[in-house]
């Protein structure tokens, strides 16, 4: 079994960012994160960061393609390929509110896909969500829990499929969210105008997630802390978009530093199909179009994010001011805990294709197998002239 060496900068395997480690590759995976000083000789000297490659749990498109128009197999797998060219290797594809029949098709979409390279399940956002905080989602569709969704949640667990469903307790009862929850959903909060007392019996049911905190929630006022001041004071885990867009830097750092543990904060993207894709997209028959970094409906609603994984890391750390550490555990370590896939974020063992290069920047810098093949090529070079 032929066996590479490789002494990368840093490391980072899963839990911790580590220097003076080195890695063995055999088979095409990573076999062993050692001390870089068991390295033999000739070992393969890499800079920056070595780590599991992103997950993002809410995905609505990507390379020209919305899950909600294109709910199919090959939609999703088409989003999923876009985001891995910026190393994301792993996404729950997002279905928002829409008709029954698009609900029931995005279903069908998931459960075909099982399997699929970079598709881990599926997030199911609205239609079970407030009026008021439904942001981009069509008023239209906004309707509230009823036994078809529970029953599509029911099949999609029945076939060990994670779903993450975002509901607001205005059209979910407490009742409900324990039926969902009882099945093995991850039940999320957001689009909510809920009270803090309502939010925190919705938690007490069976809520353990929220949905792009600050955003399309209640506020966190004074007296009144809302949906946002119920999450932060609480110990579920909350997803947040780390553009500088859709939440201030500043309060993405407050945030993190005000939960009342660690590792209860994870970035997604909310990522919309101009993300490998053109600067426009259709959205309940209307354009929304891609301007100075932002996606905005006819209403002034932001429509979703012109995000990756790797721009939110990297946000992060040069511009919240977390650490490497930190900002690698809210792409890779946490979500994966949240979907209940702890292999997704260790670095032993995985393929080269779901490991990915960062300059210390934390800049993408692209996957390990890429690196090596390209490294293989010029030693082949070398040795024919």
């Amino acid at each position: 079994m032929t066996k590479t060496w490789l002494l990368p900068e840093w490391v980072f395997d899963g839990e911790t960012l580590l220097n003076n480690k080195a890695l063995c590759v055999s088979d095409g995976k990573i076999s062993d994160v050692v001390d870089a000083d068991q390295a033999p000789s000739g070992a393969v000297a890499l800079a920056g960061i070595v780590a599991p490659g992103f997950l993002d749990l809410q995905v609505n498109g990507g390379g020209g393609t919305l899950f909600n128009q294109t709910p199919t197999p090959e939609g999703v797998a088409s989003i999923a390929q876009a985001h891995r060219a910026y190393g994301t290797v792993g996404i729950l594809p997002t279905v928002i509110t829409d008709t029954p029949d698009v609900l029931a098709q995005a279903v069908e979409a998931a459960i075909a896909a099982k399997g699929t390279t970079g598709i881990l399940g599926v997030h199911i956002e609205g239609p079970h969500i407030s009026v008021p905080r439904r942001g981009t989602h069509s008023a239209h569709f906004v309707r509230a829990m009823d036994d078809d969704t529970i029953a599509h949640v029911a099949r999609l667990r029945a076939a060990e499929i994670p779903v993450m469903i975002t509901v607001a307790p205005e059209t979910t009862s407490c009742t409900q969210i324990a039926q969902l929850a009882d099945l093995g959903a991850i039940v999320s909060i957001g689009h909510s105008d809920a009270s803090s007392e309502q939010t925190q019996a919705a938690i007490e049911a069976g809520v353990t997630c929220a949905t792009h905190l600050f955003n399309a929630m209640s506020p966190m006022l004074n007296r009144a802390p809302g949906v946002t001041g119920a999450v932060i004071n609480s110990h579920v885990t909350a997803g947040i978009i780390a553009d500088g867009i859709h939440v201030a830097d500043d309060m993405i750092a407050l945030a993190v530093r005000a939960r009342p543990k660690a590792d209860l904060m994870f970035i997604v993207s909310d990522a919309m199909p101009t993300v490998g894709g053109p600067d426009h997209f259709n959205l309940y028959g209307n354009d929304v179009y891609l301007k100075d970094g932002q996606l905005v409906n006819a209403e002034g609603s932001l429509a979703g994010a012109h995000l990756t994984q790797a721009q939110g890391v990297h946000h992060l750390v040069n511009a919240v001011g977390l650490s490497r550490q930190e900002a690698l555990r809210m792409a890779v370590t946490i979500p994966a805990s949240v979907i209940g896939r702890s292999d997704l974020a260790a670095l032993k063992g995985r393929a080269l294709e779901d490991v990915i290069q960062l300059a210390n920047d934390m800049s993408f810098a692209g996957f390990l197998s890429e690196t090596l093949a390209q490294k293989s090529v010029k030693s082949a070079e070398s040795v024919e002239s």
